[in-house]
């Protein structure tokens, strides 16, 4: 058997090629004649497109595209590159044998023998399929998140270059700051700040924390196209490439302006519910000190009036007892003080015309607060009445234009005008019931009072006077006058910048009747016979001095300490004229005695004492205030009488 002849070096270095190109799976590496007709097949072409060697080879290529293709002459245009430029590349759809379609990448060269003549073409395809989804999928999500940005309205999402111009604009910032994304894009993102901002640097200095930190984050003013402001929530965040360098910002902006103003109106709601509620806590505190303040007031003004009847005048004792009784009547007004505040007076509410009664007043004001103060009234032709005490509105007035007056130690303006506003349900320093009112307003020029001066100026006590200067007590006098006559007390100043006290006050009503005050001749009348008087009060002190009052003033005096005592005296005594009783006590209030005794004795008069306003308006019995002084005890049992008789 003749040896087997061994393969020259060309025909070995040939072989290992095709064993080569034969064993490849991941590329289709086969060859064309020229007419584009398959001569070569490796494992890779069949593992990609599906055909065996024996099924395709010899069958054209134009059978491995789609019909669309085939229609257009993309197989032949694509040899004719090869041929013509030395090589063709593609990516596209391409068909395996079972129909399906996968996303090939296709290289095409022209093979040619030693002479340059064309012998046919090298083609080599990679299935790309897995790839191509990949960044198809990576496109649709990266369009979809383009297109969620651009959509998004509640929030301004936009880039910033590295130097913090716009590059790109959504319509949540269109919304926001009112422009196109024609009129930004290309601006810095400092326009959006405002001078001050621009001024010290922020937009500089929130770029560069973002750069440095990754992230910046802030809360602050913005201004829109037209101009306005909004109060924005910022985030800026650095972007970076693949290699860490900076090439960008993300930047989103919240109007945070609603959420701003309703965070402000609960914490001015919250304070002026602690003011109130701290108002009220020593209002509560005050009413009772003077509730007990009077009681002992009246047992001094008593013993003092009695001492002075009973004993000469001497010129050593007479002007100790009056300098007692001075000051016993200034405890007394500075009691009615701490009750006003309390909301606790009694209040005489009727019908006033207000214009009248402060033109009435101009005069008394002009020589009270002297030649350096000038007082300029505007007050309307027409102006609805108002529902208020006469006596404690012109005081409350005299106080106003008296602090005023201090305010302006050298001089200066004053002016006293009244307007009606409608209140839809609310005050303007706080709740007010909605309806009708009168703001009578009392303006300085004065120096004013800072935030905190403000705060506690309607305070019992509080003054900046100093020592001897002033009690404290004049606004918030005129805070529980207003407090107690259903308006309110609105305090407004700057320092350097005079301040402004405003009264509100309700409207009297159409149907109201006016409260007409007893003659004077007939309420000093005094009885004209001796009374038997059942005194009751559970303050001995007190009780004491009415007792030596009435036992003065020649009536026959019987005396309990409490409503059940007073009930058994009066059923054991058929013959009492009359009840005074006080009418805060424990067990049974002078009240509640009240209408016991008017059952069961009908007729009989009672009269009321009462150290502040706790008895219901709707109770139809003369009252009598502490503390009192004779002449008011007999003028009320005088008036007592008279409506019996």
């Amino acid at each position: 058997m003749a040896a087997e002849q061994p393969l020259n070096p060309a025909m070995a270095e040939d072989r290992r090629y095709r064993l080569m190109v034969d064993s490849i799976t991941d590329y289709a590496i086969y060859m064309l004649d020229i007419a584009g007709t398959v001569i070569s097949w490796n494992a890779g072409a069949q593992r990609f497109k599906g055909y065996t060697a024996a099924e395709i080879i010899g069958q054209h290529f134009s059978r491995f595209y789609t019909e669309p293709d085939r229609a257009a002459g993309l197989p032949q245009r694509a040899l004719d590159t090869a041929m013509r430029e030395g090589r063709f590349e593609a990516e596209a759809w391409r068909v395996r044998k079972d129909g399906s379609r996968f996303w090939a990448h296709v290289v095409i060269d022209p093979v040619r023998d030693e002479n340059g003549e064309l012998t046919g073409f090298a083609k080599i395809t990679r299935d790309l399929t897995a790839r191509m989804l990949a960044q198809e999928e990576l496109r649709r999500s990266e369009e979809q998140f383009r297109r969620l940005v651009l959509s998004v309205t509640d929030y301004a999402i936009y880039m910033l270059d590295p130097e913090g111009r716009v590059a790109s604009w959504n319509a949540g910032a269109a919304k926001i700051k009112g422009y196109t994304a024609d009129e930004i894009i290309g601006q810095h993102v400092s326009r959006f700040y405002t001078e001050e901002d621009r001024a010290q640097n922020l937009p500089e200095r929130g770029l560069a924390t973002a750069a440095l930190d990754g992230r910046f984050e802030r809360e602050g003013w913005r201004v829109r196209k037209d101009g306005t402001t909004f109060w924005a929530h910022v985030v800026i965040d650095a972007i970076r490439n693949e290699a860490g360098m900076l090439v960008g910002f993300a930047k989103v902006t919240r109007d945070m302006t609603e959420r701003m103003q309703t965070q402000q109106a609960l914490e001015q709601a919250q304070q002026a519910l602690f003011q109130s509620q701290k108002m009220d806590a020593i209002g509560q505190l005050t009413g009772g000190v003077a509730h007990d303040f009077n009681n002992l007031l009246m047992a001094i003004i008593g013993s003092i009036e009695l001492l002075k009847k009973r004993i000469p005048e001497h010129p050593r004792v007479t002007p100790l007892l009056d300098n007692a009784m001075q000051g016993a009547r200034r405890g007394a007004a500075l009691t009615q003080r701490l009750l006003a505040f309390a909301r606790k007076q009694e209040l005489n509410l009727r019908s006033i015309d207000l214009p009248a009664l402060v033109r009435g007043m101009t005069d008394l004001l002009r020589r009270t607060l002297g030649p350096l103060i000038t007082i300029d009234t505007q007050l309307p032709d027409s102006l609805a009445s108002i529902q208020a005490d006469a006596n404690q509105l012109e005081l409350a007035l005299l106080n106003l234009t008296m602090n005023a007056r201090d305010a302006m130690p050298q001089g200066g303006s004053i002016v006293i005008a009244a307007r009606e506003e409608t209140v839809p349900d609310g005050g303007p320093a706080g709740p007010l019931v909605p309806g009708r009112y009168v703001c009578l307003s009392v303006t300085d020029s004065g120096e004013g009072m800072d935030e905190a001066t403000l705060k506690r100026a309607a305070e019992p006590f509080f003054t900046t006077k100093g020592i001897g200067k002033g009690t404290g007590l004049g606004l918030s006098m005129v805070h529980g006058l207003a407090e107690q006559s259903g308006g309110r007390l609105v305090l407004t100043s700057e320092t350097g910048k005079g301040t402004t006290a405003e009264l509100w006050l309700p409207l009297a009503q159409a149907a109201e009747a006016q409260t007409v005050a007893a003659p004077a001749d007939v309420a000093a009348q005094t009885a004209t016979r001796t009374l038997t008087v059942l005194a009751v009060d559970d303050d001995r002190l007190v009780l004491m001095n009415t007792v030596a009052m009435l036992e003065e003033m020649g009536h026959s005096v019987l005396e309990a300490t409490s409503g059940p005592q007073a009930l058994e005296i009066l059923r054991q005594h058929a013959t009492i004229d009359l009840l005074i009783t006080d009418e805060a006590m424990p067990q049974m209030t002078g009240l509640q005695l009240a209408k016991v005794v008017q059952a069961e004795r009908p007729g009989l008069p009672i009269i009321l004492a009462t150290g502040y306003a706790e008895v219901p308006r709707d109770a139809m019995l003369p009252k009598l205030s502490k503390p009192f002084f004779q002449e008011d005890l007999a003028r009320a049992v005088a008036s007592a009488m008279n409506r019996q008789g």
